[in-house]
């Protein structure tokens, strides 16, 4: 029997340019950011979309978004695996931590960052991803859901299909 495996790819949520943050590592979410947090882990909860394993950039914009929508599925923020490599990633850091996911998992959140996110977007669907009027195929607080039979350890380009992709501003107030 093939195992269903669902992918969620969410980018971190608007974050806050004017707090003065030391870095880019450290910038916060804005107001804005943490609301779309609820609005996303809310309609992950609707859909019944409930990660068995969560991994995530720990920069703190996407710490944030991580631990608010968790805290929406009611998921502890202790089950959420912070890996560095996550921050400002690129493909191949990216299919890494998706394949350190154990075999037993069938659905993956993985929180990161832009260009990364895109590109793993792109390379695992198994058509061409449409691109939206603005550009921004993933802006801030996207969710790409990716539905695969593939296991993670062996994410080759096509592997997915693209169930949906979600921005908040699609989303009901």
């Amino acid at each position: 029997m093939t195992t269903r495996r669902t992918l969620l790819l969410l980018r971190h949520a608007k974050s806050d340019w004017s707090t003065g943050a030391a870095d880019d590592y450290s910038r916060p979410l804005a107001k804005r950011g943490k609301h779309d947090c609820a609005r996303m882990g809310q309609w992950l909860q609707i859909q019944q979309l409930l990660p068995d394993f969560i991994v995530s950039s720990p920069a703190k914009r996407a710490r944030q978004t991580s631990k608010r929508v968790c805290r929406e599925l009611h998921i502890a923020p202790d089950r959420i695996h912070w890996d560095e490599s996550l921050y400002l990633a690129d493909l191949p850091d990216l299919r890494a931590a998706i394949a350190s996911a154990p075999s037993s998992a069938t659905c993956i959140l993985l929180v990161g960052h832009n260009p990364g996110l895109e590109s793993l977007l792109r390379y695992l669907a198994g058509a061409p991803v449409p691109e939206p009027p603005d550009g921004k195929l993933m802006p801030t607080a996207a969710l790409a859901v990716l539905e695969m039979t593939t296991d993670w350890q062996h994410l080759q380009r096509g592997a997915a299909r693209l169930g949906g992709l979600i921005r908040p501003r699609d989303l009901p107030r």
